[in-house]
């Protein structure tokens, strides 16, 4: 349909112009009934937001996403679009998307008045009709609805009260279409009047020009909770006349979580020799689980998805960056990689006062650590079991032979960046920590049983059985408090603690 060409042709075709929330309305309805995803790519929205998101839309409502950071609200506000018809037509050369058979703009009533069926038409694709703005407080009224333009007046010689005078800001251009404002409450609360207009009666007023627009369009609005309080707020009559309220959230699962890094970070084909373990993966979404309970960071700002995107592209990134160094074809992702995962972390968590006395950096490392604890006891047996003898009487501790070799005075240093062979070597020095980990996880390659093999260190250091030191590029694991920390060693009654 898409090669008519004017006003004529497009009435003997029998097409019928629908209004934007029709037209999306009737699309989704056909995606339901086929079971097709509305909304591919969102995960762990799939019982709460999306069909919360899909009612607001049957119901022809405009949507504000409310949310922490990181929750896809854009995300979904943009695929909205898939939605649209895939072309609709306009008269040609209208700045907001006329609908040739009722004209809103002096432009297109004046070309449909002088030229009738020979108006021009034009066919605009439903990516084109997507208008987005991030509210800020420089944010005038001229911007979103439009202003008298001077230099227009001067060049078609007009008086500032001849409507063909303005210029139509980013709202009126998103005519038929749909139009998203993030971060609502840092609109200025005197430009968040200039919507009411719109929301409720759908036309907009410009200069005092008696002119009245009823504007078709879809309104998204996004805004965070903490903005409620701290940067200002949604003025009550505005967020009444938005019809669905809808609540956004992070992932609920780590499975989820994981599925939304791999889905989302930016590995390049050169970095397909790093391997990336599924552990090391749950360490790393452990990590945001572990800052979105932490008493450090502030839970009204959120823990952005974003932040395990970064570190799992820093964690790779670590890994190629040894193997360039060590002149190897393929490396694994180790869990001292992980410190490479730090500035990921620091720049994507808000701290409270108590988290900026620790400082970011200590905190990062909290954060870590507690999620080696976590995962660690998802694969190995948990050394809190095995810590009084009289809770597990009948219990064999497989930690034993490990600690004992530290509390003899040994230690391991593992460099950052030192190679594959000499990884290896280091970590057979530890008596039993092989055998420990055969006799869990019988299958592992020999890669696999090497990660396993740091992840115990890492692990009996999380808690408190063995000490970890961190300098620089250097992981030094040594024994804690040697003497005091015998671990199955001496009478009964010294062992009660491990």
């Amino acid at each position: 349909m898409n090669n008519i060409r004017t006003l004529g042709e497009l009435k003997k075709s029998g097409y019928k112009p629908k209004s934007v929330k029709e037209e999306i309305r009737q699309n989704l309805v056909s995606k339901l009934q086929k079971k097709e995803n509305a909304f591919p790519g969102i995960i762990g929205y799939e019982d709460t937001v999306i069909p919360d998101t899909e009612r607001a839309l049957l119901s022809r409502h405009n949507i504000l996403f409310l949310g922490l950071r990181g929750q896809a609200k854009t995300r979904m506000a943009r695929q909205m679009v898939t939605l649209l018809d895939e072309f609709i037509p306009i008269v040609e050369g209208s700045e907001v998307n006329d609908n040739p058979f009722d004209p809103l703009s002096r432009y297109a009533r004046d070309l449909v008045a002088e030229l009738g069926d020979k108006t021009p038409i034009a066919w605009i694709p439903r990516e084109a009709r997507y208008g987005e703005k991030l509210a800020t407080p420089d944010v005038s009224v001229a911007d979103l609805v439009g202003d008298i333009d001077p230099i227009k007046a001067a060049n078609l010689k007009l008086n500032y009260a001849d409507e063909r005078v303005i210029h139509f800001g980013i709202i009126p251009r998103s005519n038929r279409g749909i139009f998203v404002i993030n971060e609502l409450p840092d609109l200025q609360a005197r430009i968040q009047v200039s919507l009411f207009n719109i929301l409720q009666e759908g036309d907009i007023q410009i200069r005092g020009f008696k002119v009245r627009m009823p504007l078709d369009i879809l309104f998204v609005f996004t805004a965070n909770p903490e903005d409620y309080t701290n940067r200002g707020s949604i003025v009550t009559p505005l967020k009444d006349r938005i019809e669905s309220q809808i609540i956004t959230h992070y992932p609920k699962n780590v499975e989820n979580s994981l599925l939304i890094t791999e889905q989302e970070a930016n590995v390049h084909e050169e970095q397909r020799h790093v391997q990336i373990s599924d552990m090391i993966k749950r360490l790393i979404e452990q990590v945001a689980f572990e800052a979105r309970n932490s008493e450090y960071v502030d839970k009204k700002s959120g823990v952005s998805a974003r932040l395990t995107i970064a570190a799992y592209e820093n964690a790779v990134s670590a890994g190629e960056r040894r193997a360039i160094i060590n002149k190897e074809k393929d490396t694994h992702v180790r869990i001292a990689d992980l410190q490479g995962i730090i500035p990921a972390i620091t720049g994507k968590i808000e701290l409270v006062y108590e988290g900026e006395q620790e400082g970011p950096l200590q905190v990062a490392v909290n954060l870590l650590d507690k999620a080696v604890r976590s995962v660690f006891a998802q694969y190995f047996p948990n050394p809190d079991s095995f810590k009084k003898r009289k809770q597990n009487p009948n219990a064999e501790n497989p930690y034993r032979s490990v600690i004992q070799w530290f509390d003899k005075g040994n230690a391991v240093q593992l460099l950052q960046d030192v190679s594959d062979k000499q990884y290896e070597t280091s970590l057979k020095k530890v008596e039993g920590l092989k055998e420990l980990v055969k006799a869990k996880f019988p299958g592992a390659a020999n890669k696999e049983q090497l990660l396993l093999m740091e992840f115990v260190l890492h692990g009996l250091a999380s808690y408190s059985l063995i000490s970890k030191k961190v300098v620089e590029n250097e992981t030094r694991f040594s024994d804690l408090l040697g003497t005091m920390m015998n671990f199955g060693t001496g009478t009964e009654e010294e062992n009660e603690e491990f």
